[in-house]
């Protein structure tokens, strides 16, 4: 290629995501929002591509630890930042930085390896499978009502600075943090992304507002948004655009929603990335006017197969012998017998017979729980080679809750 992969110096950090920034369209980001990626860029854990001086490849790898089924939180690296310069195309840069970023990922130790995917396609031939999925929804609020739970209103809500009360919802996030697969466990620093509020991002809406659910002096959940004033002959047609929101319990969690669907002089909620089971889902009136929309979200991609599915428990019995392609990282490759239950798992090299065939793109798939082995059995992307076996691994690697990742990166 005539060019040289190596990894991020300080100093050559504004060439290296000015590159970024121009392969995603080059519309210039807000101050604020270009110093926080850089005091968040980990730079040791970054790769660029350059050709003589410049820079035409970058890559970068967070440090994350991500929960699993059983609420571990494993070690992952969170791929980010990925780009070729148009200069650049199709000769072999992106090949070229996953190559060295694997073999980083691995040698660091760490099991996993996530990412979102600005387009599907790309990272499915190194090994990465579409782990979790989200919804987007647009309730028409003025014809949708929901049925809250006892207790809703017990609970206090106020409005807060959301600056004033990060602390404290900080702390209300890392209390649901276990309890979903895929949720990240937040590293100071990445609390301030939550709150990042440039005017270039609002599109017309109002600077983020919050508000605080509280029962007894502690608080309970929160949520941030912001409004879009929208007025029509008739009157007022307001949005409110919600940004994220968490709550302890289904009293916290109704109040908060139900607050949201009745902000004077609103008829719209949206909200972008939400958990697929969220229980508002199964309060409101009328579901189909609540504009759901289902994407794809975070990518996973097992580098050690071994430590990976012995770090995760299993939602029933399973004892099965996986036959794993993966020509990328062929350390991986071949036969493993997993055992494992509801308090722990095994996963080790063996000569037995393989039970069911699949490459390690569908193992990153099925691992959080979210995406049935079963389906993926039916599309014809793993095979039996077993009788039962396969339904036997499905209902293992099921997750009682669907996995959710809450923000990008």
């Amino acid at each position: 290629m005539g060019t040289d992969v190596r990894v991020l110096r300080r100093d050559e950090w504004d060439q290296w995501y000015d590159n970024l920034i121009r392969a995603f369209g080059g519309v210039q980001e807000s101050s604020e929002e270009r110093e926080l990626w850089r005091s968040l860029t980990e730079t040791d854990r970054s790769i660029g591509v350059w050709d003589g001086d410049v820079c035409v490849g970058t890559a970068g790898a967070f440090s994350f630890r991500l929960t699993v089924p059983g609420g571990a939180a494993l070690p992952a690296a969170g791929v980010t930042m990925v780009s070729v310069a148009a200069t650049h195309r199709r000769r072999g840069v992106l090949r070229s930085m996953m190559r060295r970023q694997l073999d980083d990922v691995r040698e660091w130790g760490e099991p996993l390896a996530v990412l979102t995917a600005s387009e599907p396609e790309i990272y499915g031939r190194f090994g990465y499978g579409a782990a979790t999925h989200c919804v987007n929804v647009e309730v028409d609020t003025a014809r949708v009502r929901l049925s809250v739970p006892p207790g809703t209103d017990d609970v206090r809500l106020r409005y807060a600075a959301p600056a004033d009360v990060l602390d404290v919802c900080e702390a209300v996030y890392a209390r649901k943090v276990s309890g979903r697969p895929g949720m990240l466990a937040r590293l100071p620093g990445w609390e301030q992304l939550v709150v990042l509020d440039p005017e270039s991002v609002r599109e017309g809406a109002s600077p983020l507002q919050c508000v605080v659910a509280e029962r007894a002096g502690e608080v309970v959940g929160y949520a941030r948004f912001r409004i879009k004033p929208e007025w029509e002959t008739a009157g007022p047609k307001g949005v409110v655009v919600l940004h994220d929101t968490e709550a302890l319990d289904a009293a916290a969690h109704a109040a908060l929603w139900r607050f949201l669907f009745g902000i004077d002089l609103t008829s719209t909620l949206t909200a972008r990335g939400r958990p697929s089971d969220e229980p508002w889902l199964s309060m409101v009136s009328d579901i189909r006017r609540c504009g759901l929309r289902v994407r794809d979200s975070l990518y996973v991609r097992l580098v050690d197969v071994g430590a990976a599915l012995e770090a995760r428990t299993y939602q029933a019995p399973v004892d099965v012998v996986f036959e794993i392609e993966d020509d990328f990282c062929p350390w991986n490759a071949g036969r493993w017998r997993l055992t494992g239950d509801a308090k722990g798992a095994s996963c080790v090299r063996t000569t037995d017979a393989a039970d069911l065939a699949l490459s390690v793109r569908e193992l990153g798939a099925a691992y959080l729980g979210g995406v049935s082995l079963a389906s993926l059995g039916a599309a014809g992307r793993v095979r039996e080679l077993r009788q039962g076996a396969l339904a036997e691994a499905a209902v293992g690697f099921g997750s009682t809750v669907a996995p959710w990742l809450p923000h990008g990166f």
